[in-house]
């Protein structure tokens, strides 16, 4: 059996070899199918299924999200199970199924650590989420998350710059950003050594490669400059003004999240879990205990089917 994670940018898979991470992007023409067939081709033999790819914006509603992931996996798994919201598995598409994902990190986790949180922040959203009441997080849509402070819209790949920070200082003088989508988190956190090549695994906003220059590019624009106009010193004070930002806005929620459960230990994961695991006082799961934290919900999704068997 595999572990799947259906995102709206990334399709994540946990098998016997580990985990390997697709771009595949669901508003577009996206080969999740076909994706999925090469595992059933290479022996699996069934699959546990999260999502959240069902928000996705080439869908008219998360029914038709839902129904197109479901569809999608049973062509190569046809008793494939999909991990819900009410904290069941399903075998039919039901509402139940929408963001779920993280839902099935908490139920895993919260075996080992009770009285812990989770915070798992990948390429796009930061997961906030206390263990000890995980009755009431039963049913709670990413719309209640959102309201509660458990999910926060940031990632570490596809957040455009200017939606967190709104100037930098450039050769001594306060410089707004433009609100183009000229630049995007993952520039700015793969020129500050967040992140490398392997986790830059998104499209970039112009199309272009993933390389140290092509990122200050990008950021330069961000100001409406070409880099030669501001210079690599300048195109970093963007990165380090938008990553100052996104930091501050992740720790702040949990440790709000922290101080409302008293939780006791925080449980890093994601591709962000190397940079905010010293900032939050967490634990990197990965470095840690060697679960997969940078595909999460499906090791735990795949972890949470086999304790059912």
């Amino acid at each position: 059996m595999i572990g799947i994670d259906v995102g709206g940018a990334n399709l994540k898979i946990v098998d016997e070899s580990g985990v390997h991470i697709h771009y595949c992007p669901l508003w577009k023409e996206s080969p999740l199918a076909e994706i999925i067939a090469e595992y059933k081709e290479a022996g699996a033999d069934n699959a546990a299924v999260v999502m959240s790819g069902e928000l996705a914006d080439g869908f008219f509603d998360k029914n038709e999200g839902i129904a197109f992931i479901v569809d999608a996996v049973k062509k190569s798994f046809p008793n494939a199970i999909f991990y819900g919201m009410d904290g069941k598995f399903h075998t039919e598409a039901c509402r139940e199924l929408a963001a779920a994902n993280w839902l099935a990190s908490v139920a895993y986790l919260k075996q080992q650590y009770p009285n812990g949180m989770m915070l798992d922040i990948g390429s796009t959203t930061a997961d906030i989420v206390p263990f000890a009441d995980f009755e009431k997080l039963i049913g709670m849509t990413d719309t209640l998350r959102l309201q509660a402070g458990y999910l926060v819209y940031t990632g570490m790949l596809r957040t455009p710059v200017a939606t967190l920070a709104s100037e930098a200082v450039i050769d001594g003088k306060v410089t707004p950003f433009s609100t183009e989508y000229f630049a995007c988190s993952g520039d700015a956190n793969y020129v500050l050594g967040y992140i490398g090549d392997e986790e830059y695994s998104a499209a970039t906003p112009d199309g272009k490669e993933v390389s140290r220059e092509a990122c200050l590019r990008r950021l330069a624009r961000t100001v409406c400059a070409d880099l030669e106009e501001i210079g690599e010193e300048g195109a970093l004070a963007i990165a380090k003004a938008f990553c100052s930002a996104q930091q501050k806005l992740v720790c702040d929620a949990v440790a709000k999240a922290k101080a409302a459960s008293n939780a006791d230990t925080i449980l890093v994961g994601g591709i962000g879990s190397p940079t905010f695991a010293p900032l939050v006082g967490g634990i990197d799961l990965t470095a840690a205990t060697g679960i997969h934290a940078d595909a999460l919900p499906a090791y735990a999704v795949l972890q949470l089917a086999k304790e059912q068997e």
